[in-house]
């Protein structure tokens, strides 16, 4: 069963899949492993869990809803014992987000229990499911995060690395891994490091070092950790006793590290591949500024992902930076609303216009994509219901013109907006005074680059140039997410 994207027309914004954490070597593994959770709540709400592993068992407790919901009970904490522990938070584009979907994924195997988290999508888990199913295998779950588990199963290698080496060579997708064994703790990027994955450590209260994976830095500040570096696109982190040990079985390639990361999905507070999320966001504000001048009196972010980019707008333009839009941080996905009239009031649940500073203003809007437009276009309205004079989006990315197929949840093609509609029309159906969004070159140009050099991205930016760095095995001639398995990934 398929679910569109979204929930309404109100949640028009791309969305990462999961977060993924884990922690080896510390008395409190489950408890850092929740607040690590809490910290990448961002990047996943549907749903989370936890694995934990004692030295004799596995725990695990995963359950629908936020971080909080699940893991502010003493005794589901005391029962997620262990000095080591793996944990993820979810968020699902296609099918029903049941709790067969949550992950870790747990597995009991000849060589003892395995526990996976997973971030990303598999382009071919289509293929590899079908195969597996006709050598007997049998899915719980409808994710393709199953497949690794499969594949590691059935391999013939002795080791759970070789084993896991093995699986990976089989997958073919953009994807971050942390897996749990009874001996090791282990970090997995994709060749290509599309998402991401980074190494930390804090002192253990046992004596010795405590070594945590996350998807984030924030994620390292909320307990406590000291950030090590990256894990390396292609390479696998295996943490024991012993220590921390790198494997690169898939030689070198070019970094594609996904450019949303810095326009919008991490935490402004995080670093990312060595670039503080905050001052990217800036500094995309400053260039887009340069590059889309407009008269105006007031710049105006729509919160909160577009409070970075219009502060770096407003210092660059020397036009005042106001919040002249209030987010209600109280509501989580809106209601399914009964009619159309009704249905149109859902933004302003999501946010709410400052009057005192729209009034009889023109005002330069900034956000950091146009999916679809729903949310666009209600905002312009809402601002020229408060008195505006003018209204002029900007936009902080460049067109949305290709789905993603990577692990971020987007309309099919048929739905964006930008592939469908030049700059002008865009503003014509928004109702803005005008439309701008920064250039590709620009962008790159904001993030230490010289421009696009398309021999060279640096990064993947498909949904804006359809430039696919990872073979769409599953979609053959069509481009559509709606395929079962293929958008299904992360879960």
């Amino acid at each position: 069963m398929t679910r569109p994207y979204g929930d309404d027309e109100g949640d028009d914004k791309l969305h990462e899949e999961c977060g993924v954490f884990g922690v080896w070597n510390h008395a409190d593994a489950a408890a850092l492993t929740a607040l690590g959770l809490h910290a990448l709540q961002h990047r996943g709400q549907e749903a989370t869990g936890i694995v934990s592993f004692d030295g004799k068992r596995f725990h695990s407790h995963r359950g629908m809803g936020l971080v909080g919901d699940n893991f502010n009970d003493a005794r589901v904490m005391n029962s997620l014992s262990g000095n080591r522990a793996i944990g993820h938070n979810r968020y699902a584009t296609t099918g029903d987000t049941v709790l067969r979907n949550v992950q870790p994924l747990y597995g009991d195997f000849v060589f003892g229990g395995f526990a996976v988290a997973h971030n990303g999508n598999l382009t071919n888990a289509h293929g590899l499911h079908r195969a597996l199913v006709r050598r007997g295998c049998l899915f719980q779950s409808t994710t393709d995060s199953e497949v690794f588990i499969h594949l590691i199963a059935i391999s013939l290698y002795s080791t759970v690395v070789d084993r896991l080496i093995d699986a990976l060579k089989q997958v073919v997708g953009a994807y971050s891994l942390i897996t749990l064994g009874e001996d090791a703790l282990m970090g997995v990027r994709d060749p290509l490091g599309v998402r991401p994955l980074i190494l930390g450590k804090m002192r253990s209260p046992e004596g010795g070092t405590a070594w945590v994976l996350a998807s984030e830095t924030c994620a390292l500040d909320i307990v406590g950790a000291e950030f090590v570096r990256d894990v390396e696109p292609g390479e696998i982190v295996v943490i024991d006793d012993s220590g921390v040990r790198s494997i690169k079985p898939f030689g070198r390639s070019p970094s594609r590290f996904c450019v949303f990361e810095y326009i919008y999905f991490a935490r402004p507070d995080s670093i990312m591949e060595g670039k503080p999320v905050y001052e990217a966001r800036k500094q995309i504000g400053a260039m887009l500024a340069r590059e889309s001048p407009v008269p105006a009196d007031v710049v105006v972010p729509v919160p909160d992902s577009g409070v970075p980019a219009a502060m770096g707008y407003s210092l660059e333009s020397g036009i005042p930076f106001e919040l002249g839009i209030i987010r209600n941080h109280y509501v989580g996905r809106t209601f399914i609303e009964p009619t159309e009239s009704i249905r149109n009031l859902g933004v302003k649940l999501k946010h709410s216009a400052n009057r005192g500073v729209l009034a009889g203003k023109r005002v330069i809007l900034v956000d950091d994509s146009i999916v679809r437009g729903t949310t666009s276009r209600k905002i312009v309205e809402m601002v020229r219901a408060a008195g505006a004079a003018e209204v002029h989006m900007r936009i902080s990315s460049p067109p949305t013109t290709h789905s993603c197929f990577y692990g971020i949840d987007t309309p099919e093609r048929s739905k964006l907006l930008a592939a469908n509609h030049d700059v002008e029309e865009m503003a014509a159906l928004i109702a803005a005074d005008s439309l701008a969004f920064i250039s590709r070159d620009g962008l790159y140009r904001a993030l230490g680059h010289e421009g696009r050099d398309p021999a060279r991205p640096y990064y993947c930016d498909a949904c804006f140039t359809g430039d696919y760095p990872i073979a769409l095995h599953d979609l053959g001639e069509n481009e559509s997410p709606q395929l079962s398995l293929l958008a299904e990934a992360g879960r």
